[in-house]
């Protein structure tokens, strides 16, 4: 089935590497990107700030935001790379109503190494206090969405692995990808 575009929105608890595997998918295939986090209001990032969790009722209107813009760039003849939380089903089967075929790129990991990415990180307004709340409301990939092209990933596997591995299962051109060396320094492994 051939699709106008192709959105793959990569997810997962903060600290996962998504903006990292974005950024180098992005620029590999081309393809228009965008950081969830940029579609906030600022009354989500103040409480962030303040490590308050977001309830559902903060995340409808930001999820809604993401997907007229993921249907904007569809109806421009734009496939996008978008990292996302999407922690929860229904969250995902809102974006995934955007036109052009959505895919979910879910990168997890454990808690310990998810918290020491997040304390490394400079200039995010999202706390390490916050991460547990996010993998309690985490709800992984079913087993429908897996079946439909999305992928669920380790990542204890370096960027570059983790691209080659996207690109392969999702049959997107893998020729010219950057090595670890060629990845800016903020994408190097460890980064997010």
């Amino acid at each position: 089935m051939q699709y106008p575009a192709t959105h793959l929105v990569v997810m997962g608890v903060a600290g996962s590497g998504k903006s990292t595997i974005a950024a180098a998918l992005s620029k590999h295939l081309g393809w228009a990107s965008a950081e969830a986090d940029e579609f906030h209001p600022q009354s989500n990032i103040d409480k962030m700030s303040q490590g308050i969790p977001l309830q559902d009722e903060d995340r409808w209107p930001w999820l809604q935001q993401i997907q007229n813009w993921m249907t904007d760039q569809a109806r421009a003849g734009h496939s996008t790379v978008l990292t996302c939380s999407a922690l929860k089903q229904s969250y995902r089967k809102l974006l995934s109503e955007a036109e052009g075929r959505v895919l979910f790129i879910h990168l997890h990991g454990d808690a310990e190494l998810l918290s020491q990415r997040m304390q490394g990180r400079e200039g995010h307004f999202m706390p390490p206090t916050l991460l547990p709340s996010q993998l309690a409301t985490l709800e992984p990939l079913t087993a429908e969405e897996l079946e439909t092209g999305s992928l669920r990933l380790d990542i204890t596997r370096s960027p570059e692995e983790l691209i080659a591995a996207i690109l392969a299962a999702l049959q997107l051109p893998a020729n010219g990808l950057p090595t670890n060396e060629e990845l800016p320094s903020n994408l190097a492994p460890g980064a997010n």
